[in-house]
């Protein structure tokens, strides 16, 4: 709080200053008398640094006639050459005596002043307890600097296996790194390559048919040139004479089949997102494909196509292919899905087109009610095969209120009375059936509706045919 001259004095530090500067042959110490000569000797009672005039003036005076006096020179072997500590409120005493309630040295002129009445000793009588409180005090602070020490050296150790895991993990990245730049680049050079195949092989296509069509195109003309010479210029006999020759040549010309449109086309297109493999064990991406689908290729498949029931969700399956016939093998095209009512064309029902990725599309759909519903599937804005189709949403599914049983007879307990929806009789008066009876022998059936499925509709009817199924069997 009161700045620089607040701090304690370290005197220590001091008397190392004091060496330095005597084993430097002197340099730098002043006469403490003085302040202005070089000092020569030191006054081993009075603790003071003396140059050679004031060395003199202090062997002349009576006090100090006495006083050990030593070469600076022969002072270079001593470890302690520090002057005596003074007291900083009374500078010319000599701090020799120590309050105990201050617990802070002082001088002699302090004990009759501001320490009058504060118990008192010399430091020689006391350094004895305060020296030992402070080497136990010390003991307690030594293990503390051991394991700080300990600490040190294990952040010392750990950063230094830090350094060499982080030198070795980037190795790995670099090593990984160009490990897969150099995998990249070899992809990258496969997919030209692959690229200027196709070129190729499209080019050689496009000539193929462009010869062929020219070819075609001589011959035609030749054929048409000749006929219309012939017609022109010839007589009524040369005419004759050549025309079965004419006639058969452009009838064969007239058969040839032949396609006006390009056999090959344009569509190569670049997917960086599909995978393409490993390279040299690493993951690829980016694949070149030629494949263009074709609508009147894809294909529907599924259970549900024509059948539906209310308010339960129906699917089916598109697949689409290119004009070979083959599976596209990915995702992504434009596909265009509607269910709408017959009677209520406004009111489409919302439908969900799953992509599967893999040239296939997952169509589902939940009719809310029942009716005739027409399904459109497109493809590039173009119907696939059997699009638009019909799908007739009956109500939803009956369960059944009879029993799944084999015989009216044991599942009634034997009742001549009940009866079963299949129609059976039994002898003896019995209403219902029983095991090995004409049409049901043993076969089992619903009691409600007679139908054999067991995970099936119910079909019973509660109207004025419904007759014997009225009644049901009871389960025991």
């Amino acid at each position: 709080m009161g700045g620089v001259k607040a701090l304690t004095m370290d005197h220590l530090a001091m008397n190392d200053v004091m060496l330095e500067s005597l084993r430097g042959e002197g340099q730098g110490l002043v006469c403490d008398l003085c302040s202005d000569r070089e000092v020569e000797k030191r006054c081993q009672t009075c603790k003071a640094n003396l140059c050679h005039f004031c060395c003199q003036a202090h062997r002349r005076q009576k006090k100090t006639t006495y006083h050990v006096m030593v070469d600076l020179k022969d002072l270079k072997g001593y470890s302690r050459v520090g002057k005596p500590i003074l007291c900083p409120a009374h500078p010319a005493e000599e701090l020799r005596l120590f309050c105990e309630l201050c617990d802070r040295p002082v001088c002699r002129d302090c004990v009759v002043g501001e320490h009058r009445e504060h118990p008192y000793d010399f430091t020689s009588n006391v350094i004895h307890k305060h020296g030992d409180s402070v080497r136990e005090l010390l003991k307690g602070t030594q293990p503390h600097v051991e394991a700080l020490e300990e600490a040190l050296a294990q952040i010392k150790s750990m950063n230094s296996a830090l350094q060499e895991r982080v030198e070795t993990v980037a190795a790995d990245v670099r090593a990984f790194s160009e490990g897969y730049i150099k995998a990249i680049e070899e992809h990258r050079d496969k997919l030209l390559q692959q690229l200027k195949d196709i070129r190729v092989q499209k080019e050689n296509s496009l000539q193929l048919q462009k010869a062929q069509l020219e070819q075609l195109l001589a011959d035609m003309r030749t054929g048409v040139e000749f006929t219309e010479h012939l017609l022109t210029s010839g007589s009524d006999l040369e005419i004759l004479i050549t025309k079965g020759v004419v006639v058969e040549r452009l009838r064969k010309l007239n058969k040839v089949e032949y396609s006006a449109r390009p056999g090959v086309n344009d569509k190569i297109c670049f997917s960086p997102q599909e995978k393409a493999g490993q390279c040299h064990g690493y993951e690829v991406y980016g694949a070149i494909n030629t494949k263009e689908v074709d609508p009147a290729k894809c294909v529907l498949q599924g259970e549900d196509l024509h059948r539906a029931r209310e308010k339960q969700t129906s699917s089916f399956t598109l697949l689409c292919k290119d004009a070979a016939g083959e599976s596209m093998g990915k995702g992504g095209d434009n596909i265009h899905v509607a269910v709408v009512p017959k009677d209520k064309k406004d009111s489409p029902v919302r439908t969900v087109v799953q992509d599967n990725k893999d040239g296939t599309y997952y169509v589902s759909y939940t009719p809310k009610e029942p009716g005739v519903y027409t399904v459109w599937v497109c493809v590039k804005e173009q119907h696939v095969q059997g699009s638009p189709f019909n799908v007739t949403v009956r109500k939803k599914h009956r369960p059944h209120q009879g029993v799944f049983h084999c015989c009216t007879f044991c599942s009634s307990g034997g009742q001549k009375t009940a009866r079963c929806a299949c129609g059976g009789t039994m002898p003896g008066g019995y209403l219902g059936c029983g095991h090995g009876h004409k049409g049901h022998p043993g076969r089992p059936h619903w009691s409600c509706c007679g139908k054999f499925a067991e995970k099936s509709e119910c079909t019973y009817s509660s109207g004025p045919s419904a007759g014997r199924s009225l009644l049901r069997t009871v389960a025991l």
